[in-house]
């Protein structure tokens, strides 16, 4: 998306995620029939926003799904049970990075916070040394006879 305004054809303040499109322009933006749409929403392949009446509001992301179980089972030959399953697996996925980043970044945290005490507690062990000289010795260990 370029600039900092909504993306091409969507009001001011919407993003992907804001559900704007009533069925009849979400059918023709997908090229499927609202009948089609209507099914898809109750078999849970696409789950758009409701209105407080009950209508439904499809997102630009709702959009890009429809396009992808319209690909998947046209293309790819993949039955609606199948497509359902691989939706609920890249959402398990996005899920899963999501939960990565975010351990990564506490990991980075902890990581920084322990250098920073390790840091500190060789700081005050410095005060606390004493030079001493520097001598080399051999020390021959026998041990004791019975």
């Amino acid at each position: 998306m370029f600039g900092s305004g909504p993306p091409l054809g969507l009001p001011h303040g919407a993003d992907e995620d804001t559900p704007v499109f009533v069925i009849s322009v979400a059918a023709q933006l997908s090229g499927l029939h609202a009948q089609t749409l209507r099914s898809y929403d109750r078999l849970g392949l696409v789950s758009p926003g409701r209105t407080s009446g009950g209508g439904r509001r499809y997102s630009m992301r709702d959009i890009a799904q429809l396009r992808q179980v319209q690909r998947l089972s046209q293309e790819e030959g993949v039955n609606l049970a199948g497509i359902k399953r691989i939706i609920e697996l890249e959402n398990e996925v996005g899920a899963l990075r999501q939960r990565v980043a975010e351990l990564s970044e506490e990991l980075a945290s902890a990581y920084a916070a322990a250098e920073q005490a390790a840091a500190a507690v060789h700081a005050s062990y410095r005060k606390d040394l004493v030079p001493a000289r520097r001598q080399n010795a051999l020390v021959v260990w026998r041990p004791g006879r019975p």
